[in-house]
């Protein structure tokens, strides 16, 4: 009996010697910036090219949207406004008089401060021989308090557009924003006279 209480004794003491030489240093997070590189701190995350579209067109739509209640928020006549009126037309590609209009009277009626973009989905409409690309979002429109006016259900039409300098690179566009999607053509059914 005592030979094998020595002998546990014995495994204890050992085992808790053992452990405590083969504690290894932490090393401290400082260090770990140190010494890393991007690829090993940050792996990229990978997406499909749908993903990638739906997220571009989901940011796009959100930078627009901020800065044309920007712009509404000011005079409309100063110099930044002039500035901020110029970025929003770069977002189209062939920006007119007309490309602000639905969208501006909107904002302005529910005198809109602010909008976050809650969700938005791409899709694909073909009309005769062309492929239409359009994104469908949910966006909540938010007072001076910061209060909800609601939810809307919006949709622009975009382009991707090919850029000749690097290869597999695209600018993105919007050809229409708060627009309808195309209506299919329809005949009427039933008598008509």
């Amino acid at each position: 009996m005592k030979k094998i209480n020595k002998f546990l004794m014995f495994t204890v003491l050992f085992l808790a010697f053992v452990s405590c030489n083969n504690k290894k240093t932490e090393v401290s997070d400082l260090d770990k910036l140190r010494n890393s590189t991007n690829v090993k701190s940050y792996p990229a995350v990978q997406m499909d090219s749908m993903q990638a579209i739906n997220s571009i067109t989901k940011q796009k739509v959100q930078e627009l949207l901020d800065l044309s209640t920007l712009y509404l928020s000011g005079n409309r006549n100063t110099e930044i406004d002039t500035v901020i009126y110029s970025q929003m037309e770069s977002y189209f590609h062939k920006p007119d008089s007309m490309t602000f209009r639905k969208l501006f009277r909107e904002l302005d009626s529910l005198k809109v401060k602010s909008v976050k973009v809650n969700s938005l989905n791409v899709y694909k409409e073909f009309y005769k021989k062309d492929t239409l690309d359009y994104a469908k979002f949910n966006l909540e429109y938010f007072d001076a308090k910061n209060k909800s006016l609601g939810t809307f259900e919006k949709n622009a039409q975009y382009i991707l557009l090919s850029t000749p300098m690097i290869k597999k690179e695209f600018k993105f566009y919007f050809l229409d924003f708060y627009t309808s999607p195309l209506k299919k053509d329809s005949t009427s059914v039933g008598v008509t006279k």
